[in-house]
């Protein structure tokens, strides 16, 4: 048995179990709960599939465009044909959609905490960590089932991987933990921000860090004062590490970060996680207060 405070961890009952066995049933129990909380936003997409297909539009447009409309233009300042560049065009794509998923997750959590939902939440006999994690859970799920739809969309513009359904695999791994890691940063601003107003405007923010990278041209034709920062970009090393383990069509440039681009696609969103989850987490304790 446990008492329970508001947005607090249980309390530990006489005679009750300590040790290895009750840090085991508190882990399940905040577990069960987040599935719960992970379940409910997921039903949202049942009843509201606008917002999926809205999140979509953006990347399915933008394959037409920039693989049909602009592609041998692009595709010819990169020295290759316009197949070539969609096979270079649709990795960037993918993770381009993990970037734009920061706005999504913060608009829902923003209006979350506008409805009062996240208050009802706080006062429930549940694990203080269900609702953040639940909406982590939900978002990568969501975030799967973008990537699914544009995997799909990538074979119908002839788009292929060349290196093996493992390798493809790990660069849909290496996709789903970026967007697990800007779902935390889309957490931390939606619990940050005072209305949706707002968060549509700190979502602009994210097209300047989805375009100074290599999302859609590679470094080496970016203007010498912008690559630093396209080198370094989060988004770029996912790029980069998906276009090597799905085997497109890519430049590799000579930096240190292009040439590790396997192991900054890990680092990367662990060092977001390691710095957005702890700020996320204290904000969400001070709700309220």
């Amino acid at each position: 048995m446990t008492v329970t405070g508001r947005g607090a961890e249980p309390l530990p009952v006489e005679g009750e179990p300590r040790g290895p066995r009750a840090w085991a049933g508190r882990a399940g129990w905040a577990v069960a709960d987040a599935t719960v909380v992970a379940r409910r936003y997921l039903a949202h997409l049942v009843y509201k599939p606008d917002e999926l297909v809205g999140t979509l539009m953006i990347p399915v447009l933008a394959v037409l465009l920039f693989g049909f409309v602009f592609g041998e233009a692009m595709g010819a300042a990169m020295g290759v044909g316009g197949e070539d560049y969609r096979e270079f065009l649709m990795p960037g794509l993918f993770a381009l959609t993990m970037a734009f998923g920061i706005g999504n997750t913060t608009i829902a959590v923003v209006t979350d905490v506008g409805r009062g939902v996240v208050d009802r939440f706080r006062t429930l006999p549940m694990a203080p960590s269900a609702l953040l994690v639940g909406r982590s859970m939900a978002d990568v799920v969501s975030a799967l089932v973008d990537l699914v739809v544009l995997v799909g969309m990538g074979l119908l513009v002839g788009w292929r991987w060349h290196e093996g359904p493992g390798s493809a695999l790990a660069a849909l791994g290496l996709l789903l933990l970026l967007r697990l890691a800007f779902t935390w940063i889309g957490i931390y601003l939606g619990l940050l921000v005072r209305g949706p107003e707002a968060a549509m405007k700190l979502f602009s923010l994210v097209f300047p860090l989805a375009m100074v990278a290599e999302t859609f041209v590679p470094t080496e034709v970016i203007p010498t004062w912008l690559a630093p920062v396209a080198e370094w970009n989060p988004l770029s090393a996912t790029v980069l590490a998906c276009r090597e383990l799905f085997g497109s069509t890519t430049v590799v440039g000579e930096s240190w970060v292009a040439q590790n681009a396997l192991l900054m696609a890990v680092v990367w969103p662990l060092v977001l996680l390691a710095v957005f989850v702890p700020l996320a987490t204290r904000r969400y304790r001070k709700l309220g207060r």
